[in-house]
């Protein structure tokens, strides 16, 4: 049974401007993306809902910088035309791109007039048709020589490959070259780690001969101190001899002589013995010491010879490694050359593509257009034959009554000669007149106006008479009443178009019998004064012309409103409501019984001839302060007792709990430093509760707080500038920052750089924020007309949420979120969003509810929705998206609000993700090129989100645990989201 229903798709014709718009907010990145500006605009110019400002604006504005930017303007402009605008740009994909308009509408597209929307006439649509047709045949035949530069660039191309393998040839060589000589690298290496080797055992050699020439000092020191010793004790031993001689030769014997020469004898032989030791000795320790010193400057010579040989290696190493880097550097050169020129080819054999497609699809509709234009000449053809029977038939039925008409006046004027006296009641027509001017263009239309009636006749009559005073007051009447047709049919089918006078109607002034009379005319319908006035268009007059009680007890009460403000004063605001504080005494308002503590629901006034309808019910201060200087004249004030609820708010503004009743939520689309004496700083993207709109003292400025990021309470207090004067501070930013451009390409120092959001909303709506611009006129000036709003918004309303489970994550740029969303599933409380297999019907029906977020490509027929992420949510874990930023919107209408976190990159930071993004087949420069196509889009977003910085991680580790941190942060905020402003 599945496989048999089929998708209902709703006729384009039966849905609402808002289904349409939201139909094509749903596709819209990838209408930015395929549909080219310069194709459509000639069918959309020819529906009439682009003028030729518009093109030139789409086309040649500096400040788009590609077609996506260009068609996304585009699209913001024709949202402007309303639902006039949603059917000429489906129109228009039908007829040049029906594969997207099949994606968009659901529904096959079809050249048949019937399934046009009928913007453009039948023959202005065939008419465009045929030149389509014909520009298409010059696009075919401009695309078939492109074709052929395109083959001639191939050539081209083909001898630049040839050539870029050449240089890989050379670029292989190198790199043998380079490995040769990181080879011979390595081997000197080897060779100056032996010498080093080998240095270190010459220097423990060196240390350990230092120790023996300090060893041989100590020894040669000691023998000296012994050979003085030894001289010493010979000394005192010659000079004991010589005593103990005296001696002995004064008492001893000469019996004791021969032994005492004995001893003496033996004495000298040792005295000589020694005289004969000490100098060989020292002779020995002199030669041992010349040695040494010998060795030492040998081993100072080996020394220096050495350093000199590892400076001269150091010195060839660094040679070699600067050649290596210049050959790495010409083989980084060579590999960017060659991925360059592969990608280029890449690139024009995708354009080849395209271009084989769009001729396939240019033939196949100059076929249509040729098969309708055979079907449309043939239904001309029948056409033409059915006029030219009809045309005989009205000649042939001409020519019988012309016939008629001469023999019946023939036989009129033979029964006129018979009976001359006849009178003109006896006869059709009176007696013949003298022939006048009028009457001599047409004889027989004058002859009939002489039988009609009267009063008829008087009005339109055409003789040359002066008309009596009757005649002229009856032919007043009468074109008082084809004027008062006029206008009212005009002035009524303006208020079906603009709904600001939806209460009012235009009505002829009624005198007091009930009949309707002209303004201008007399009462005693004399006409002394009406030959010199003219009828005037009805006055504009009030549906409710007197104080009436209506539904809810608000009474409306008319009266002379000149210079409102100064016959009363209001206080209160959007969340409390707007009451009448103080009234002036014997003022108009006074006169007919309005006192404090009356809330003003409406006012209604009259502009420039024009009924104007303002609500003041949830209205801020300024809001209501700006409509009521408005009032000029007679006007009408809706009003509703609350004195109970005026006096809380009394109460509270005397204890100063709060300084007006204005509550509003706001986030700035600009920086604002902080001033003047009160003045609050605020960033770009930052939330603030505007408490006041219209303080005393400072018209110009709001009272305004920093919200905190997780609570509904005030951080900083002060004051920021209302709409107006934010929206010019806005416009001065945008120039600095052009200015700032303009400078840095011509070298000069530029100022810093500013924080802007650009906001393009419609003018379709009640916005309380667009007042304090429309505010320009002043009473001094006399132009007080409302302005329409412009596109630069500095503030935007938001709304607060707070989500009660866990928010699904979206990460950006899409190529990163990719590979990061299997790491991140793999942690504790997340869950990859997974596709679902739909049927045509369910696939329908899912489309229709918005409930589709995305289509998957493999498998087919499967989809990602909002379903899926419900049921991961109720788990009370993370749902992280594999989607793009065209599924906010959707998840937003379903009340889901995912975690945006976009990663900003930088070349070194994508190079650090090198190795991640080669195992899923992209490269960093794919990575850089989605991350400035995307960075832009997120301005447009509705909601805030949160930006990491390039330099914020080192790896892709540290990567995920910022990104865990990051959402455990995001998930505590409350989550501020703009409504659509289109």
């Amino acid at each position: 049974m599945a496989g048999e229903c089929t998708p209902v798709v709703r006729d384009l014709k039966e849905m609402m401007e808002e289904e349409l718009w939201e139909l094509i907010n749903d596709n819209r990145h990838r209408i930015s993306l395929d549909v080219r500006p310069c194709i459509v605009i000639p069918y959309l110019r020819q529906a009439r809902v682009l003028t030729e400002m518009d093109e030139d604006e789409i086309l040649s504005c500096h400040s788009l910088t590609n077609r996506s930017m260009r068609t996304s303007y585009m699209l913001d402009l024709l949202r402007t035309q309303g639902r006039n605008g949603a059917v000429a740009l489906l129109d228009g994909l039908m007829i040049h791109y029906p594969t997207l308009y099949t994606q968009v509408t659901g529904r096959k597209p079809s050249t048949e007039p019937s399934r046009f929307s009928g913007l453009i006439k039948y023959s202005e649509l065939t008419e465009y048709l045929v030149r389509a047709v014909t520009g298409m045949q010059k696009e075919l035949h401009e695309a078939r020589s492109e074709a052929g530069k395109m083959s001639a660039r191939c050539t081209s191309l083909e001898t630049e490959i040839n050539q870029v393998m050449e240089h890989e040839e050379k670029s292989r060589y190198l790199q043998t070259e380079n490995e040769r000589m990181q080879r011979q690298i390595r081997a000197l290496q080897k060779e100056i780690t032996k010498m080093k080797d080998e240095k270190c055992d010459f220097y423990v050699r060196y240390t350990a001969a230092i120790e023996e020439k300090s060893a041989v000092n100590m020894r040669l020191h000691d023998l000296t101190l012994q050979v003085y010793q030894l001289q010493t004790e010979l000394q005192k031993v010659q000079t004991e001899n010589e005593y103990h001689k005296r001696c002995s030769l004064r008492c001893m014997s000469s019996l004791n002589a021969p032994q005492l020469q004995e001893e003496v004898r033996s004495l000298r032989c040792q005295l000589v013995k020694a005289e004969k030791l000490d100098p060989a000795r020292n002779d020995i320790l002199a030669q041992d010491l010349a040695e040494a010193i010998g060795s030492q400057a040998e081993l100072a010579e080996q020394l220096q010879s050495y350093r000199e040989e590892n400076e001269q290696l150091h010195r060839d190493k660094q040679l070699l490694s600067d050649q290596k880097e210049s050959l790495g550097l010409q083989v980084q050169q060579l590999t960017l050359d060659c991925s360059m020129h592969e990608q280029k080819t890449a690139v024009f054999q995708e354009q080849m593509r395209e271009l084989q497609t769009e001729r396939a699809q240019a033939y196949q509709s100059r076929d249509e257009a040729q098969a309708m234009i055979t079907r449309i000449l043939s239904e001309k053809d029948c056409l033409r034959s059915q006029l030219v029977e009809l045309q005989e038939r009205l000649f042939s039925q001409k020519a019988v009554d012309r016939f008629r008409e001469r023999r019946q006046s023939s036989d009129d004027l033979g029964s006129c000669w018979e009976s001359p006296s006849s009178s003109c009641e006896d006869s059709p027509f009176p007696a013949r007149r003298r022939l006048q001017r009028m009457n001599a263009v047409n004889p027989m239309s004058c002859a009939i106006s002489e039988c009609e009636d009267p009063a008829l006749s008087s009005v339109r009559s055409r003789n040359a008479e002066p008309p009596c005073p009757e005649s002229l007051r009856r032919r007043e009447e009468a074109l008082y009443k084809d004027s008062r047709f006029v206008f009212t049919f005009v002035m009524l089918s303006g208020l079906e178009t603009d709904s600001l006078f939806e209460d009012f109607v235009f009505l002829p002034i009624t005198d007091t019998e009930g009949k309707q009379t002209c303004p201008n005319s007399s009462q005693d319908g004399t006409s002394g004064d009406s030959h010199s006035q003219t009828p005037v268009p009805p006055f504009l007059m009030r549906s409710r012309p007197k104080a009436i009680r209506i539904n809810g007890r608000v009474l409306t009460i008319s009266f002379q409103g000149e210079t409102l403000l100064q016959q009363l004063s209001v206080v209160g605001g959007n969340r409390t409501g707007v009451f009448v504080h103080e009234v002036t005494d014997g003022s108009a308002a006074h006169m007919v019984g309005i006192s404090p503590g009356a809330q003003i629901v409406e006012v209604k006034y009259e502009q420039r001839e024009k009924a104007l309808r303002m609500v003041l019910e949830d209205s801020t201060l300024e809001e209501a302060v700006w409509a009521l200087r408005q009032v000029t004249g007679f006007c009408h004030l809706s009003l509703r007792p609350r004195p109970d609820d005026y006096q809380d708010l009394l109460q509270k503004l005397q204890s100063k709990d709060i300084s007006s009743g204005d509550s509003i939520y706001v986030r700035v689309n600009m920086s604002l430093c902080a001033g003047s004496t009160g003045a609050l700083p605020v960033s770009c993207n930052d939330i603030l509760h505007v408490t006041n709109t219209w303080p005393s003292g400072a018209t110009d400025s709001w009272e305004a707080s920093h919200v905190h990021p997780c609570q509904l309470l005030h951080l900083q207090s002060g004051t920021v500038p209302n709409y107006f004067r934010a929206q010019g501070l806005l416009i001065r930013a945008l120039e600095d920052m052009n200015f700032q451009t303009k400078s840095q390409k011509s070298g000069r120092a530029a100022p810093r750089k500013q924080s802007v959001r650009i906001v393009c909303t419609g003018r379709q709506g009640r916005n309380p924020l667009w007042v304090s611009f429309e505010n320009e006129g002043s009473p001094e000036s006399g132009d007080t007309t409302p302005k329409g709003c412009v596109t630069l918004m500095p503030y935007t309303l938001v709304t607060p949420h707070f989500p009660p489970v866990c928010r699904p994550i979206l990460l950006l740029p899409s190529i990163l979120g990719r590979v990061l969303e299997k790491k991140l599933v793999g942690w504790e409380g997340f869950q990859l969003l997974e596709p679902e297999t739909l049927s045509p019907c369910e696939h329908a029906a899912g489309l229709q509810k918005s409930e589709i977020l995305e289509d998957c490509e493999k498998p087919e027929n499967t989809y990602y929705t909002t379903q899926s992420v419900e049921k991961i949510m109720k788990k009370g874990i993370h749902c992280v998206l594999p989607l793009g930023l065209d599924c906010v919107r959707r998840l937003h209408r379903a009340d889901i609000f995912p975690i945006i976190i976009f990663i900003g990159q930088t070349a070194r930071s994508a190079h650090k993700l090198r190795s991640k993004l080669q195992r899923h087949g992209h490269t960093e420069e794919q990575l850089l090129a989605c991350s400035h196509s995307e960075e832009p889009l997120l301005d447009k977003l509705p909601c805030l989100f949160h930006s990491m910085a390039p330099d914020s991680w080192c790896d892709s580790n540290s990567l995920l645990t910022r990104l865990r941190t990051v959402i455990w942060e995001e998930q505590k905020k409350i989550v501020w989201v703009e409504p659509d402003l289109w």
